[in-house]
């Protein structure tokens, strides 16, 4: 009997603990920090043998193969032992993927990749086809091959994720943009960061689809170097093309297999130009999957967004509260200040990744009337803008950043959460951080 040793108990961790259970492994899952209990429980049901709060070393380095949740970094001492000892290190993805022949979409980039996610699998539902939502999102895929209810997948994948695959390919790959984010881990090497994007396609064969971002600098220089198997389909803002989405006039247009489809971008219901180019991406996969094209237009038109991306929370005093606490790099950010109308107070920080801010000083120059900084280390932020808004604050916690943002916020004005960085300095997650927007805002 094979032994598979999982480090890390949550989402991924414990998906693949019941797929290796299922699959006949010796299953033993170990987790430096506390499982949740809900986690807790499912192992205990399906009498997994598992730790939390210490690794056992030598429960772990008798291991046939080891899966390491995609937070754990290479460089961590027990990854780096493994790895001496030729004991193979894969992700989830990767050890999911051997027990599934069906087809996945796959999703990844810095940016609207949980948006564009969401979207496809808002099309495939009204569409009519049998498809399960998750990875980066929701449930791990690991848990979804051993449910075995699906006949296609739509993955969102982190980077993190795809630097543990070896042999898994999605039938049809996305890529949204690429731009400099969690360079902490990839050495603060952008190259680094972009090989791993790149893997979503490293598998991929002629039979394949490649979707991507033909106005995206840092895809095309990477593509004019590197050849992709896959059946290349891009979409463009600024450029008519022979195959793929294009704009045209106000139009989408998608060609594929000499088949066309158009839809005003004013019928979408997320707008904006990166919502245009993601509107752009899910179109495509729908497509390729021939759902109908009314079916298309009607998904797109009721489509209502992503929790914590630009979400309207509340207008109070005529003053919109929104919560785009999903923005962890500068990128995301940037197309959140670029989407508002008016003068702005931007609650931003957190853990910086590498950030560079020099791209946002145009937008901030014209849109932001004040700034709130909220993490533990705000020097970068203050360096940058300190000379060109009359209000930058610290605060200390959500509330009080609310609190102050109420008292600068004139009628007509924006509030936007929208931190630029990771938020692991005084939250647990981004999706805390935003519910705690949410609630602050409530409570005014």
């Amino acid at each position: 009997m094979e032994r598979l040793v999982i480090l890390g108990g949550g989402e991924s961790g414990v998906g693949t603990a019941i797929l290796g259970k299922e699959k006949g492994y010796e299953v033993f899952l170990s987790d430096k920090g506390r499982i949740k209990d809900k986690y807790r429980d499912v192992l205990t049901k399906l009498e997994i043998d598992w730790e939390d709060e210490k690794h056992s070393e030598e429960k772990i380095l008798n291991a046939n193969v080891v899966m390491k949740s995609p937070g754990i970094p290479e460089t961590a001492a027990l990854v780096v032992k493994l790895r001496k000892n030729d004991i193979p290190v894969i992700s989830e993805i990767e050890f999911a993927s051997w027990f599934s022949e069906t087809p996945v979409i796959g999703i990844t980039g810095s940016n609207g990749k949980t948006t564009v996610t969401n979207l496809i699998q808002h099309l495939l539902k009204n569409g009519e086809v049998n498809s399960g939502m998750g990875g980066n999102i929701g449930n791990s895929y690991a848990k979804m091959v051993a449910e075995n209810k699906h006949n296609w997948f739509v993955l969102e994948l982190s980077s993190f994720q795809l630097d543990g695959i070896e042999d898994f390919k999605p039938h049809i790959a996305i890529l949204t943009n690429i731009t400099p984010d969690h360079l902490d881990r990839y050495d603060y090497k952008f190259e680094n960061y972009i090989e791993s994007k790149f893997r979503i396609t490293k598998n991929q064969t002629a039979e394949d689809y490649f979707i991507y971002d033909a106005d995206d600098p840092v895809i095309t220089e990477w593509l004019e170097k590197n050849p992709v198997k896959a059946q290349k389909l891009p979409f463009s803002m600024e450029k008519k093309l022979e195959k793929g989405a294009y704009l045209e006039d106000t139009n989408i247009v998608i060609k594929i297999n000499n088949t066309e489809f158009t839809m005003s971008t004013s019928d979408i219901s997320l707008q904006g130009k990166h919502n245009t180019k993601n509107a752009m991406a899910a179109a495509t996969v729908s497509q390729l999957l021939r759902i109908r094209k009314q079916t298309i237009r009607e998904s797109m038109a009721n489509f209502q967004g992503v929790e914590h991306r630009l979400e309207k929370v509340l207008k109070i005093n005529n003053v919109m509260y929104i919560n785009d606490s999903k923005a962890t790099n500068v990128n995301a950010t940037y197309y959140a200040l670029e989407s508002m109308e008016s003068e702005t107070i931007w609650i931003l920080g957190g853990v910086d990744k590498g950030n560079v801010y020099d791209d946002l000083l145009p937008l901030v120059n014209e849109k932001v009337k004040a700034i709130i900084c909220l993490g533990v280390d705000n020097e970068k932020i203050k360096r940058a803008f300190g000379n060109i808004v009359e209000n930058l604050v610290e605060t200390g916690s959500m509330d009080e950043a609310v609190k102050m943002a109420y008292r600068l916020a004139d009628k007509g004005d924006n509030v936007l959460l929208s931190p630029a960085c990771a938020s692991f300095d005084l939250f647990e997650n981004y999706e805390d951080r935003g519910r705690q927007f949410k609630n602050a805002v409530r409570n005014l």
